[in-house]
């Protein structure tokens, strides 16, 4: 437990806090489903609302996961452009350094089917990409939930996306959502 309160946060193995940040905006309405097949969730921006699928309340900690993720995706639009650049340069370099695996299912099987000429271009498929590793880089992060099998990015990777999360999300400000 981290603070006076109750609060989910990962130490890093340097003694850095990741604590979920504080999301500020309108309401988003959440609703059960009862298969949605593939998927465990799913996102409607413009109309605020989160579908998840009802196996993911059989497994706490994968709903933990889910949930975040799904709410980053509402952080990533209200991101400026500047910020979801840098994110893209990040992500640019992991590619160039040949970083294999990803944070999640939903950015690795897009990572794996970009080409060079997707990220040079920056096509919708390096887009999509990118929004889905920000989202499940995020469920990494704060979901606080020890290890899962779809956290296949090398530690060394992890720890600089820890890091930029860090820089953009420090404790304690709150975050348009």
């Amino acid at each position: 437990m981290c603070g006076p309160r109750v609060r989910k946060c990962r130490v890093s193995a340097r003694g850095n806090r990741h604590v979920l940040p504080i999301l500020s905006g309108r309401p988003v309405r959440v609703e059960l489903r009862p298969d949605l097949g593939l998927y465990h969730a799913a996102t409607s921006i413009p109309k605020r609302l989160i579908l998840l699928d009802g196996g993911v309340l059989k497994e706490h900690l994968e709903f933990d996961r889910v949930v975040v993720h799904e709410l980053f995706h509402f952080v990533w639009v209200r991101l400026s452009n500047a910020t979801r650049r840098e994110w893209e340069h990040h992500l640019a370099g992991e590619i160039a350094a040949k970083a294999k695996g990803e944070l999640g299912w939903s950015a690795e099987w897009r990572k794996d089917e970009l080409r060079r000429a997707d990220v040079l271009a920056r096509t919708v498929r390096w887009r999509h990409y990118v929004c889905e590793s920000f989202c499940d880089s995020a469920a990494w992060l704060y979901a606080e939930i020890g290890r899962h099998p779809e956290w296949t990015l090398p530690a060394a990777f992890r720890r600089k996306r820890g890091a930029w999360f860090g820089k953009q999300f420090p404790p304690g400000l709150p975050v348009r959502f």
